[in-house]
């Protein structure tokens, strides 16, 4: 167990070096290609009720996919982590720029005194953070088994999509008993579907 924890890091850690590495311009410049694949894809481009995530560092900047999910008026979830239970509450976010509010590492965070809270089962589509990958679907995250608690609550019917730059792949996610696979990971050179 101690040993598949410290895999996970190091993994993490060599993705991070990688991320480091790239230019600001260069990796906006990907996220673009990422965002263009994503908005083309069929399943996204159906779905209503659409979970996103703030991005934490290294992980895709979801800004832009935000801000075109808005224009499009598309229902936007987003999640509110409470550390109480492991508790987690999905609000709907009608207006990027006043619903948001900055929370733990300034991280912003849906308002519950401005949001409609939103029940998981009413989601179709569940964009899924991370900081590595592998092409079987195996997500490493920040650590906080958060997303995977999500997962595995989500609707079978919900597509489970990430996207990521193609130096976020890495040959073999370590994965736990409880972690979570994703359906489809979008990279700013493929689209991976789970083998």
């Amino acid at each position: 167990m101690e040993n598949l924890k410290t895999k996970k890091q190091e993994i993490r850690h060599q993705v991070e070096e990688k991320l480091d590495a790239i230019s600001k311009k260069e990796m906006m410049a990907r996220y673009g290609t990422i965002e263009e694949q994503l908005f083309d894809f069929a399943n996204f481009r159906e779905a209503e009720v659409m979970l996103l995530y703030i991005n934490h560092p290294h992980e895709m900047d979801t800004r832009n996919i935000l801000k075109r999910c808005s224009e499009a008026t598309k229902n936007i979830v987003l999640p509110l982590f409470r550390p109480e239970n492991n508790g987690t509450k999905l609000y709907k976010i009608a207006n990027i720029d006043t619903d948001l509010k900055p929370g733990p590492n300034n991280i912003l965070e849906p308002d519950p005194d401005r949001c409609k809270p939103v029940p998981i089962d009413d989601i179709d589509i569940a964009i899924i953070p991370g900081i590595a990958f592998d092409e079987k679907g195996g997500r490493l995250g920040i650590g906080s088994g958060r997303y995977d608690r999500i997962m595995s609550k989500l609707p079978v019917t919900a597509r489970k999509i990430s996207c990521a730059l193609e130096d976020q792949m890495t040959q073999q996610v370590p994965m736990e008993s409880h972690d979570k696979y994703v359906d489809i990971i979008i990279t700013d050179k493929r689209i991976i579907y789970k083998i």
